[in-house]
């Protein structure tokens, strides 16, 4: 697979995640679902956390940022993992999107994968 083929797939990719956090984000800004304000805590913490995930996406599909995004994204949906957790909802959808991410990350920004498992000190 050449260089062009590559970067095609993980733009692709990356649009199609990305995806994913807008309409969260948009939802979350638009107050969609009052059940999910109650268990994050308001009204206020959904505005914020819709934000979030636009900023979120704008870092991941900027080149130079794209690693600093996708690391917030993972971050936030282990973040999103624990009040599932806590609140006793499933996390098989959450635990999708971390691994999407995951992969979606490794295939874009090789390096991150060579400073992850590199065997060099």
């Amino acid at each position: 697979m050449n260089n062009k083929t590559k970067n095609i797939i993980g733009w692709v990719l990356a649009g199609l995640l990305s995806f994913v956090f807008v309409g969260s984000g948009i939802m979350k800004i638009m107050g969609g679902n009052a059940e999910m304000a109650k268990g994050l805590g308001g009204e206020t913490n959904m505005l914020a956390l819709g934000i979030l995930e636009l900023v979120m996406v704008i870092l991941f599909l900027i080149p130079k940022t794209g690693v600093v995004g996708a690391l917030l994204m993972i971050a936030y949906i282990g973040g999103a993992m624990a009040v599932h957790l806590t609140t006793g909802q499933s996390i098989i959808f959450l635990v999708v999107i971390q691994i999407v991410i995951w992969l979606i990350s490794a295939f874009r920004f090789p390096e991150l994968t060579q400073r992850l498992f590199s065997n060099e000190k």
